[in-house]
């Protein structure tokens, strides 16, 4: 199949590569030929099926939208590919497949309120589930959870966490207060006074998705592991005699006393009956 599908879309002049996912091989395409590679798969592969279509928020780079597409060919026996692109996230507009799978109707409604995604030859991009009057969309990272930023997150479990925590003792150390997800730093929302430029909206969430501290690759923690000890002896450790160093006297062992009295012999036992005298 994967060689099917990339020899499809090279034969229709659409650049395409093929990336390694978790499930169903994946497919990714410019954004100007969105619509041309999905007929080529519809007509040409023969995915006939159409199963979703989502994005992610990809931050810096952008938004990935994301299709499912399948062919089922009888019995439990089921061909399917992800088709993926990657569109700027200053003008987040992509065509429409709503005239090449009718069921991209809803699935790009709904993509479209929860990222912003504009899906350009949609005959009625129109809120699909968030109510009249909502403001932003919920799936963006930088949208704020309002609710958990007015209200004690119900969610800690570390010290510090939430306002149920108690007051931590005078000089006692305490642990870094984390915010619960979804809630950005003080610093980069909320009012602010006339005048003050405004905050990267990226920021927190850039900021939560940094590792702390960067993983070591398998290659060097088989290293740390495997590194021989140093000749320098640890503080406290006794020190080690060199091997030509001569071996210290041993104390002859004390003469017995002939003043002490020698215990009597243990008998052996013996199998035999004890004999009986007649009466």
């Amino acid at each position: 199949m994967s060689d099917q599908v990339l020899a499809a879309l090279t034969a229709a002049g659409i650049e395409a590569t093929a990336s390694d996912s978790f499930g169903p091989q994946a497919y990714d395409v410019p954004a100007a030929a969105w619509v041309a590679a999905h007929e080529v798969l519809r007509d040409e592969v023969g995915l006939t099926f159409f199963d979703f279509l989502t994005a992610s928020d990809e931050l810096g780079d952008g938004f990935r939208v994301v299709t499912h597409l399948a062919d089922f060919w009888g019995g439990s026996h089921v061909e399917h590919v992800m088709v993926r692109t990657l569109i700027p996230r200053a003008t987040p507009q992509l065509a429409s497949l709503a005239e090449v799978y009718a069921g991209a109707n809803w699935h790009e409604r709904e993509t479209a309120e929860m990222f912003g995604i504009t899906f350009d030859g949609h005959p009625n991009l129109v809120p699909l589930l968030l109510p009249d009057g909502f403001e932003g969309n919920p799936l963006r990272k930088e949208f704020v959870l309002a609710s958990r930023v007015a209200k004690p997150w119900p969610g800690a479990k570390e010290p510090g966490e939430s306002d149920h925590a108690p007051t931590p003792k005078p000089g006692a150390p305490s642990r870094r207060r984390t915010l619960p997800p979804g809630v950005p730093d003080p610093e980069s929302w909320g009012p602010r006074p006339p005048g003050t430029p405004d905050p990267d909206p990226l920021a927190p969430a850039l900021t939560a998705a940094t590792p702390t501290r960067p993983r070591r690759s398998p290659a060097e923690r088989r290293t740390r592991s495997t590194t021989p000890p140093t000749d320098a002896a640890s503080p406290g450790a006794p020190a080690t005699p060199p091997a030509d160093a001569p071996s210290p006297p041993v104390a002859p062992a004390p003469p017995a006393d002939p003043a002490s009295p020698t215990p009597p012999p243990t008998p052996e036992p013996t199998d035999r009956p004890t004999e009986t005298p007649d009466a």
